[in-house]
């Protein structure tokens, strides 16, 4: 199955918003977006402004691999003695310091998890339920108006089965496979598939 449902796309005016993107570079953005979520939803919850969360970032960041080239990234300059006294809470950083902390804790957290996808991969397959997904179909206010399609709506289904080969396409930037993949997810959409090989947006319940 071709997934150019559209040949002709944008002829009648549906590539004036640039928002109207194939379904492949919309389902990396949606991917890329859950992936986010995942990475601040699974971190450390207390700002870095109280002691808790400080003490918190300190120690991931002293104890997981690549902590004190994420530190010096994010411009801290500190010495070895002033980074332990930082870890065991006998000495506060200055705000500046505290901000590069925060920065450097997060750089480090999303790199590790994108250095293992098998986390991401487990919450979208979600033990073979799957993720649920919306496909929002272009913006058709730019289109000609005599060749507007008036079937078009928002679509809700369960996707199971692909999101091991999505990430790890992803996380390649293998936009051909991506499309493949987005190839199955609209066929479940049956003789309406053609219409959302582009949309608008993709969102994803995870």
């Amino acid at each position: 199955m071709s997934t150019d449902g559209w040949k002709n796309f944008g002829k009648y005016g549906a590539s004036l918003d640039p928002g109207n993107v194939h379904g492949k570079i919309a389902l990396g953005q949606a991917l890329e977006d859950a992936l986010e979520r995942m990475i601040i939803e699974g971190g450390i919850k207390s700002p870095v402004t109280t002691r808790r969360g400080r003490l918190a970032r300190m120690k991931y960041l002293t104890t997981h691999k690549g902590g004190p080239q994420a530190l010096a990234d994010a411009g801290i300059t500190a010495s070895r003695a002033t980074i332990r006294r930082w870890a065991k809470g006998t000495q506060t950083p200055k705000p500046a310091s505290l901000e590069a902390i925060d920065t450097a804790y997060w750089n480090l957290r999303a790199r590790n998890v994108m250095a293992n996808p098998g986390a991401f991969k487990q919450h979208l397959n979600r033990a073979g339920q799957g993720t649920k997904i919306e496909i929002h179909p272009i913006n058709q206010e730019v289109v000609d108006e005599k060749r507007r399609r008036d079937n078009l709506r928002v679509r809700r289904f369960q996707v199971r089965y692909i999101w091991d080969e999505a990430v790890d396409a992803m996380v390649a930037g293998d936009v051909d496979k991506l499309e493949d993949i987005w190839d199955d997810v609209i066929a479940e959409l049956d003789s309406d598939w053609g219409a959302y090989t582009y949309v608008s947006h993709i969102g994803l319940g995870a």
